[in-house]
């Protein structure tokens, strides 16, 4: 599917086989032979005119760019089961389950004869559920080579590329701060994905909204009779808009305003008044603790109601996440380029001594020469130097950040140490060195330039403060120096999105008038009445039971709101391209398969700063990075029932933390394979 903004494609013919097999090649391209056993099980015996019948190995597909794959480092650490797919654009692509396991996947079909031969209908709209690419015929039959011009597609395919040598040689890379996926893609109820609009419950999508519908004028006809209005008494409404609303605006200015203290923060650290590593980032946490202390002391001194508390704090929240990945992600930075311009200073010191030209006859005198006083040996230095040259691919550093090379164990500090030392250096010795430093200045350069092909956006030209204040207002809580963007605002879908926005705002507001605010009245009523906690715990179950059904609709009307308008709205005016804001989170099996889906934004920063993080940082195991992880969100969210309803009951973190036995149990070999029985459980 061509997304708006992607360059235009030329169409080809097509081609008639079931499937292709081929390799990963740089620049875009990949080598593809038809796969002549899927052709014959296909086609049942008639012969395709695409057929393979004598061709030779995928691999001696030539490459016309010719790229050279100069960094290995460019992977994705998994988070437990969790895995991106690197390797295609479609809508949710991230393998957060087995697809094996998927409702619908081959495999996993009810009929065998069904899987293998799918009706017309349901190839089609496999066919359009793709990306569009260009297919050229080569000079033998059964092989074509693929080329794709979407710029992410043809990053995608040299980072599979990369990733595939690398697995070759039984190397595990090292995870890069910027390993973060972003492609050009439609959420999935986008009426322009054409996951959505082209699938078979489409139907069921419409009737609902019908249905919404019909509660709407249902609840007005009934308020115009009691009433004589079609508000009816309308307490919500007053709720929301007689108390604050001006007092809650300006709050909301001032939280935003007081984000830029942190790009101050950055500013400085990069003018090396202050070092991130020694006291920048405690100053930034600091300051983070202020921000947050601030904002919830401030909503609990105004006494604002619970919907104008969310507001703010959720908010408050989304900015605080947003201040963090800025923050680290530009410290990390500050480290990497000092670090650069100290061996920029260690290549024009070693370029200014003198080599000597002629070693030492006797075998002791060489011996000095090779290994000084230091205790390095500079034979065995050239031998890795050599290896590592003649390898395409770079070894990652492992000190990317660290400027203190006296206390570092790495070649560059050896070469560092044997340049301060003064000892004597040969010319192959001093390029030797020279190469090392070259190197890692050059693994150094690409750090800093993160996702910003062109460099324009490399540290620190991205410290903007209009650079900063775009991110502010990009529907994303991680920072990059650079995301997908599209050409033009289609002001026709922002409408659109306002429309639905303000539509499911006022359905959500009509729910809660008819269906929950009497349920939320009567439970008052009878607690001012004096009634007993065993008399009320009677009428318990007969309320909650008329409850349940309303707030149902209201989350999902909450999270359809904030992720398929409201970011969308955002999306589309400030040209940000990534519209994977959610996965298929309602076919969810397991509850960590929820919590990566329901959510993306947050849950990529949770990834980036809290998982990846104590693994880094703190040295924590996978599991026990999972549970810090766990354990923040379920403390955060109790901590915004705490600020609503000014009380700690501890029911939703106690709830959240059981969420973890729960997936222990979902993995289990009794409901690992159980589709259907796992989704009943999650819902």
């Amino acid at each position: 599917m061509a997304s708006q903004g992607r360059p235009s494609i030329q169409s080809h013919d097509a081609l008639d086989a079931p499937a292709l097999k081929g390799i990963l090649r740089d620049g875009g391209k990949a080598g593809l032979i038809v796969d002549a056993a899927s052709t014959r099980q296909n086609s049942e015996g008639v012969k395709s005119e695409t057929d393979a019948r004598d061709f030779a190995s995928s691999a001696d597909v030539s490459d016309d760019e010719g790229s050279v794959i100069k960094d290995d480092a460019n992977s994705i650490e998994d988070y437990d089961e969790m895995e991106l797919d690197p390797d295609t654009l479609i809508a949710n692509t991230r393998k957060s389950m087995d697809t094996s396991l998927r409702p619908g996947a081959a495999g996993n079909m009810a009929d065998p004869l069904t899987a293998q031969n799918p009706p017309s209908h349901e190839r089609d709209r496999r066919k359009r559920n793709s990306i569009q690419i260009r297919l050229e015929k080569t000079d033998r039959k059964g092989r074509y080579v693929l080329t794709a011009d979407d710029p992410e597609i043809r990053e995608i395919l040299r980072k599979g590329v990369e990733r595939e040598k690398v697995e070759a040689s039984g190397k595990k890379p090292r995870t890069r701060f910027r390993d973060l996926i972003l492609t050009r893609q439609f959420s999935t109820f986008d009426r322009r994905s054409q996951a959505s609009g082209d699938s078979q419950f489409f139907g069921f999508f419409t009737l609902f909204w019908l249905s919404m519908a019909f509660i709407i004028a249902q609840s007005c006809l009934k308020n115009w009779r009691d009433y004589g209005n079609i508000l009816g008494s309308n307490q919500i409404m007053k709720m929301m808009f007689s108390h604050d609303v001006y007092v809650l605006g300006l709050t909301d200015g001032a939280m935003t305003l007081g984000m830029f203290v942190t790009y101050l923060l950055q500013v400085v650290v990069q003018k090396g008044w202050v070092n991130w590593n020694k006291g920048g980032w405690l100053l930034q946490n600091i300051w983070q603790t202020g921000y947050l202390a601030g904002l919830v002391g401030w909503a609990y001194f105004r006494e604002w109601p619970w919907t104008h508390t969310i507001f703010a704090v959720l908010h408050g929240l989304v900015f605080l996440m947003k201040q963090h990945s800025f923050a680290f992600y530009n410290g990390y930075l500050s480290g990497v380029y000092r670090r650069r311009a100290l061996l920029e200073g260690k290549l024009e010191q070693l370029q200014q001594l003198d080599a000597v030209q002629s070693p030492p006859t006797s075998p002791r005198g060489s011996q000095q020469m090779d290994q000084f006083a230091t205790g390095i040996d500079l034979s065995e230095l050239s031998k890795r130097t050599s290896s590592l040259t003649a390898n395409t691919k770079r070894r990652p550093s492992m000190h990317r950040a660290s400027t203190n090379l006296t206390t570092e164990t790495s070649d560059v500090a050896s070469v560092a140490t044997a340049i301060q030392s003064g000892s004597p250096i040969t010319p192959e010795q001093m390029d030797t060195f020279s190469n090392i430093i070259r190197s890692e200045i050059s693994d150094l350069t690409l750090e800093l330039r993160g996702k910003s092909h062109s460099g324009t956006n490399a540290y620190p030209s991205n410290l903007r403060l209009l650079n900063y204040a775009e991110y502010i207002c990009l529907p994303t809580l991680v920072y990059e120096l650079e995301y997908p963007r599209q050409d033009k605002i289609n002001w026709w879908y922002v409408a659109e999105k306002l429309t639905a926005t303000f539509g499911v705002l006022c359905i959500m507001q009509v729910i809660s008038q008819a269906f929950i605010y009497p349920a939320v009245a009567k439970t008052l009523r009878m607690k001012e009445a004096g009634m007993t906690i065993e008399e009320r715990w009677q009428e318990f179950p007969f309320i909650v039971s008329d409850m349940l059904f309303p707030l149902l609709i209201e989350q999902l009307l909450t999270w359809y709101l904030i992720w398929e308008c409201i970011l969308n709205v955002l999306a589309e005016l400030t040209f940000f391209a990534d519209r994977g804001f959610y996965g298929d989170w309602w076919n969810s099996v397991t509850w960590d398969q929820y919590a990566r889906d329901w959510n993306r934004p947050v849950h990529n920063f949770l990834l980036r700063h809290v998982y990846h993080s104590s693994i880094s940082t703190f040295h924590l195991s996978k599991h026990a990075a999972t549970f810090v992880t766990f354990l923040l969100s379920a403390l955060v969210h109790e901590m915004c029932m705490a600020i609503m309803f000014k009380k700690v009951r501890g029911y939703l973190f106690s709830m959240q933390l059981l969420q973890m036995p729960l997936v222990m149990a979902s993995r289990s070999k009794y409901l690992r394979n159980q589709v259907v029985l796992g989704n009943v459980v999650f819902w």
